[in-house]
């Protein structure tokens, strides 16, 4: 049965805005090997060129969806094609929706902060800096992919500059981190890969193009198939237990601005691929697996949880509780109504702002204290108060405070499974109650954190610790003001992709009505 999925609007775009908005950090990029080098100075140019481009190209997401993306309609907009390899079927293809369109906007804002946060990088800067705009770019071609070979391509290229961040600019373990990360991950590319061409190979058309491939829909065990390689390739990157091993190693060493890349906006193209891939290609087969994804996230939440527990590094810490998090969005996902996708869209966005703020904050007092031992802080409230405020407000916000973006997140999730007439009442309330364990952990392991790292007895050595800078505080206020106005007017987020998330939902309560009516005919 053919999907009834939405067409491209292919209307006259006069200026290809996405292609832009994808390119113009990279160009940034190549510029930076033609800056002078071995001069004072060098840092203070490679930086203030980087943050320059991706300023612009943020400003250019802005005005462009603002002006130009129609929140009301739920088809793939300012559309680009371009042959690029005839040979082979990969085209220049580019579009934006509702469900890759707020990620663009969480990409490019916290790419632009975790520049901002790199104030202080004078080691090989011109690499540094040029790494990260090859980054910006690659993760916009993930969300405007519109080709599956081009969306392959811009997975793996986004690889290298983090798997090169960490193992240069990381802590004593890099290497070790940096090369656990690209074997998870390059390992699970091959499954990507696999289960692209098996589903542009089936059927009659050979076909790379995403919405093609959407109408295709396959059944049966050869989607099935397709989309358990999906959800374990994706999974690494989401990250899914017991694919997860290589994130707190990673947040361990990465320094603050790379670990705000990777918990802001690696974690979520995890989510959007299997929004886009295991749920739009694949509805039959998300309908049948959709209570294993619920069970996997279940294992998330409180496994996630317990493991925060057990860390006695801040950074392994809030990198543990990204798997616990990330865990709803497995269930809004598998919750197969547009209630939970929607809690889904907006757990990814919440959480990338939160822990890209924890993060932030995290590398801002290391700085100062050398150290990231949860035993060897204490009392640095009295000496740092508007550091201490920063951290309290986004634990606030992951712990999920009424008024936050991390509640309106979390209950929307849980509001979805309760709305599920699919799944029997036994399944939802056992889910709901698991779940619901996860929020108990949560504020006691991030609040235990915060008093053993601000209160209790004063570490000399920290006595004369210096507070953070107005540039300091100007980044940690960019990622936290937005999740109190999505926490207070939770729609700014929701009218972005509030129409795709209901398409996408249309089209799985379509396909569980024809499996019903197919089951009744076959009795």
């Amino acid at each position: 049965m053919e999907a009834n999925l939405p067409l491209p609007i292919e209307s006259q775009v006069t200026f290809p805005w996405l292609s832009l908005i994808v390119l113009l950090p990279a160009t940034g990029a190549l510029i930076m090997p033609l800056l002078p080098k071995g001069k004072e100075g060098d840092s203070t140019i490679a930086r203030n060129l980087a943050i320059g481009f991706l300023l612009f190209d943020f400003l250019i997401i802005v005005g462009v969806f603002a002006n130009l993306f129609n929140k009301q309609s739920n088809e793939l907009q300012l559309v680009e094609r371009l042959n690029w390899l005839p040979s082979i079927g990969l085209e220049w293809s580019l579009g934006v929706d509702g469900i890759s369109a707020p990620l663009v906007v969480l990409s490019g804002l916290i790419t632009l902060l975790s520049a901002i946060a790199s104030w202080k990088i004078n080691n090989k800067t011109r690499l540094y800096f040029a790494l990260l705009l090859v980054q910006a770019s690659a993760q916009a071609l993930v969300f405007l992919s519109q080709d599956f070979l081009l969306f392959f391509l811009a997975w793996e290229l986004e690889l290298v500059p983090v798997y090169l961040l960490i193992a240069i600019w990381g802590g004593n373990r890099r290497l070790y981190a940096a090369t656990k990360f690209i074997l998870y991950t390059a390992l699970a590319s091959l499954l990507i890969l696999i289960s692209g061409l098996a589903l542009a190979l089936s059927g009659d058309i050979f076909t790379l193009n995403l919405t093609e491939l959407a109408h295709k829909s396959p059944t049966g065990t050869f989607a099935i198939l397709c989309y358990l390689g999906f959800l374990i390739g994706f999974g690494v990157k989401l990250p899914i237990f017991p694919l997860h091993t290589w994130l707190p190693d990673a947040h361990g060493e990465a320094n603050a601005p790379v670990s705000m890349l990777l918990a802001g906006v690696l974690l979520k193209m995890g989510g959007y691929a299997l929004l886009r891939f295991n749920v739009q290609i694949l509805p039959d087969a998300h309908l049948k697996l959709a209570p294993a994804l619920i069970i996997i996230g279940i294992v998330n939440i409180i496994y996630g949880a317990l493991n925060a527990f057990a860390q006695d590094n801040v950074k392994r810490r809030i990198a543990c509780s990204s798997v616990s998090h990330m865990g709803f969005v497995l269930l809004g996902i598998g919750a197969i109504d547009a209630l939970g996708i929607s809690g889904a869209m907006l757990q990814m966005i919440s959480h990338g702002l939160i822990a890209a703020a924890m993060f932030f904050v995290t590398g801002s007092f290391y700085e100062r204290t050398n150290t990231l031992s949860i035993p060897n802080m204490g009392g640095l409230a009295k000496v740092l108060p508007i550091t201490f405020a920063l951290f309290l407000i986004s634990s606030l916000a992951s712990l999920a405070l009424p008024g936050m973006s991390g509640f309106v997140s979390e209950i929307t999730v849980f509001l979805g499974i309760t709305s599920q007439d699919g799944f029997t009442s036994i399944f939802r309330s056992i889910t709901i109650l698991l779940a619901a364990i996860g929020l108990v952990l949560t504020p006691i392991y991030l609040l235990s954190m915060c008093r053993r790292v601000f209160f209790g007895p004063r570490i000399p050595a920290l006595a004369f610790t210096k507070e953070m800078s107005n540039r300091e505080l100007s980044v940690g206020l960019s990622l936290l003001v937005p999740t109190l106005v999505i926490g207070f007017w939770p729609r700014v987020a929701i009218d972005l992709y509030e129409s795709s998330t209901n398409a996408l939902a249309d089209v799985l309560l379509s396909h569980n009505v024809i499996s019903i009516t197919q089951s009744i005919q076959l009795s």
